[in-house]
């Protein structure tokens, strides 16, 4: 690659390019850890996207219409660093910069979206940044079709990589963006044919123009280091009304001795090889020097947004003050006043009528409720939807033609629905919900995960949560789901009794603001067993008493779900032998953890037999109540799983196993002695 014809053509854009190549090798250097060659690629495309197309100010970095730039490649996290930096960002500082990957420093090894307010989405699982870019653009869609082009009417545009587009859920990404025509998306492919392990053959031979064309998009081919083809391509991107790809064939850690090798993927930290590069590029300043002149046209693209930001601002008063209001309310995840009303209103009609309904059609019956008050709500199902219960009548459904639509038709893409459901939340102004059977939790995970870690309020609706789907058998039966749901932080994992609690665990889940949910719910109809009205929400508190022993308590059954019902018919039978037993509901482990002590003490007292019942496997954070915080409960079993299930009618299952309430009762007396 020639360079010197490189730097001579264009050499003001070579020089802004060459400051976040500059840094990128000084950064990761310092740190002796991270990933140049990336960054040292793609800066021209950067730099072009940035300087003429990026509708940004680095002063505001959150305000609502400005374009979102997204990362997909996040292991090259030093190119969104330099940028930042170099565009005025007040967050990432040369100091900053200069603790890459250190203790205490906001730039982490891969970007994370709760460190910095410019970094729209934690990336660096490859495929994830794609992934919920399609969400950020069907938000960007929908937003546009309520509130109109003045107020909504921006671009989402992605860098990704060779590795994103080798991981499975970039084709159910693709795939959506392609049927539903998200022509504000632009995706940047950075072709540079090496991974880790060596060039792309070694692994894979699929033509990638090709399979974007045939999911829908417009694909344009440039060379990823001439800054007139990069304009000209994303002018011709903006236009179209597919989403557009465009493939940037470049070099990975261009002018350095690494270029175009495996190598150049990593760190690159020899001082003469890092010099030499410098050399090549023109590069006179020294480790993390950027010189004036070049740092000062770097700041007026920075600040070349506000007089776009002031304007839109200008616009957005121009809306009825209603709309204003739902706007601002939505984009800060407050709820509606008339919510928690509502919410009461359901729980005493339910109460009083005692309906015996499956959790799923518990959950149906609270967004009946939730839906018309929110307008910011957005649901859907992995092609389940008759069985998730998830659409209510009042959404429409999201499409071409009707992008008002709020309910959307994801196909068998768990993993791809629940990242683009993440990108929704993360664009602002969003409620996304979707659903699919508990047990393909398993193909959602990563995305599943990544909500949690970024704190995105995700609400994600796993129905057919336990041996209770039946005949489908164990492929379709979660066992160990509850447990890897609990064991992951910053999660809410609701299994609720009956249909007060799910309008209650709806309430939670729906307000949260940093905390996703798991609604875990059911496919056979459970009894009402909370009978008496309460105003207050006892799902809130994860664990309360539903039941207190009416003989001497000798015994405290602790049950979920489903499980709740057992427990209570087991109650009955033991009070018949003057057994007294306390019924605890714990729909929800995490929030009973967050409870002060004394009231977790006064409805785990110590001394009774402690028995969890719960159609899943113990591994799910149970001993913690079982066998008491300090360890102290000598007598504790469990009713429940230690095996997958099998293919029958339910209730043949529940008795296979003997999640009964005979043998409840068993296991009491078995510890009684």
């Amino acid at each position: 690659m020639d360079l010197t014809a490189l730097r001579t053509a264009n050499p003001e854009h070579w020089n802004k390019a060459a400051a976040i190549r500059a840094l990128a090798l000084d950064a990761v250097a310092a740190a002796n850890s991270g990933h140049t060659g990336m960054p040292i690629g793609m800066a021209d495309v950067a730099t072009v996207l940035f300087e003429k197309h990026l509708k940004f100010d680095a002063s505001n970095p959150s305000w609502p219409d400005r374009d979102r730039f997204i990362l997909s490649a996040g292991h090259g996290s030093m190119l969104i660093y330099a940028l930042l930096y170099l565009a005025g960002d007040k967050q990432v500082t040369l100091d900053q910069i200069k603790n890459f990957r250190q203790m205490g420093a906001i730039t982490a090894g891969h970007p994370e979206n709760f460190l910095v307010d410019a970094v729209e989405v934690t990336t660096g699982p490859l495929g994830q940044g794609i992934s919920n870019a399609v969400g950020f653009a069907m938000a960007e869609e929908m937003q546009r079709a309520h509130y109109g082009k003045k107020v909504v009417d921006h671009h989402t545009y992605v860098i990704a990589g060779d590795g994103c587009l080798m991981e499975g859920i970039s084709q159910e990404a693709i795939g959506l963006a392609g049927r539903h025509s998200l022509g504000k998306l632009i995706v940047f492919w950075d072709n540079n044919n090496i991974t880790i392990d060596g060039t792309v053959e070694l692994s894979d031979r699929t033509n990638q123009v090709q399979r974007f064309k045939a999911s829908g998009w417009q694909v344009l081919e440039i060379d990823g280091h001439d800054p007139k083809a990069i304009d000209e391509a994303i002018e011709a991107a903006k236009k179209s009304k597919k989403p557009s790809m465009i493939a940037c064939k470049t070099h990975i850690a261009l002018g350095h001795a690494a270029q175009d090798t495996s190598k150049g993927h990593g760190a690159l930290t020899d001082p003469d090889q890092l010099q030499a590069a410098k050399d090549a590029y023109g590069w006179t300043g020294g480790p993390f020097e950027v010189p004036a002149d070049i740092k000062s046209q770097w700041e007026e693209i920075g600040a070349r947004g506000k007089s776009e930001r002031e304007a839109w601002e200008a616009r957005f008063a121009e809306l009825s003050q209603q709309k204003q209001d739902r706007f601002n309310r939505a984009y800060a995840l407050d709820a509606p006043k008339k919510l928690s009303a509502a919410i009461k209103a359901l729980k005493k009609q339910v109460s009083e009528e005692q309906p015996k309904v499956a959790t799923r059609k518990s959950s149906e019956m609270a967004l009946a409720v939730i839906n018309p008050l929110m307008p910011e709500t957005v649901g859907g199902s992995a092609d389940l939807t008759g069985s998730n219960n998830t659409k209510t009548g009042d959404l429409g459904v999201f499409d071409t033609d009707n992008r008002k639509g709020r309910y959307v038709y994801w196909g068998i893409r768990e993993h791809g629905m629940a990242a683009a459901m993440n990108g929704m939340a993360l664009h602002g102004g969003m409620r996304p919900y979707g659903g699919t059977f508990f047990c393909f939790t398993d193909y959602a995970r990563p995305a599943m995960r990544l909500a949690a870690l970024s704190k995105i309020p995700t609400v994600f609706v796993m129905t057919h949560d336990s041996i209770g789907v039946g005949e489908d058998g164990p492929t379709h039966q979660p066992v160990e789901h509850l447990a890897i749901c609990r064991a992951t932080p910053n999660t809410y994992v609701f299994r609720p009794a009956d249909t007060v609690e799910t309008a209650e665990a709806w309430e939670i889940a729906i307000t949260a603001k940093e905390t996703p949910s798991v609604l875990a719910l059911t496919r056979q109809n459970l009894p009402t067993v909370r009978t008496e009205h309460k105003l207050t929400n006892m799902v809130e508190k994860g664990a309360y008493v539903l039941a207190e022993a009416e003989n001497k308590r000798q015994v405290i059954l602790i049950a979920t779900g489903s499980e709740v019902s057992v427990a209570m018919e087991a109650k009955a039978k033991l009070e018949a032998e003057g057994i007294g037993t306390r019924v605890v509901s714990m729909p929800c482990m995490e929030l009973f953890a967050e409870q002060d002590e004394a009231y977790r003490r006064k409805v785990l007292p110590a001394g009774p037999v402690r028995v969890g019942i719960e159609a899943a496997v113990r591994d799910g954070g149970w001993d913690r109540w079982l066998l008491g915080e300090r360890g102290q409960e000598k007598k504790a079993g469990f009713v429940g799983m230690d095996r997958f299930g099998a293919s029958a009618p339910a209730g043949e299952l529940f008795e296979r196993f003997g999640i009964t309430a005979e043998g409840t009762v068993a296991k009491v007396k078995e510890l009684l002695g």
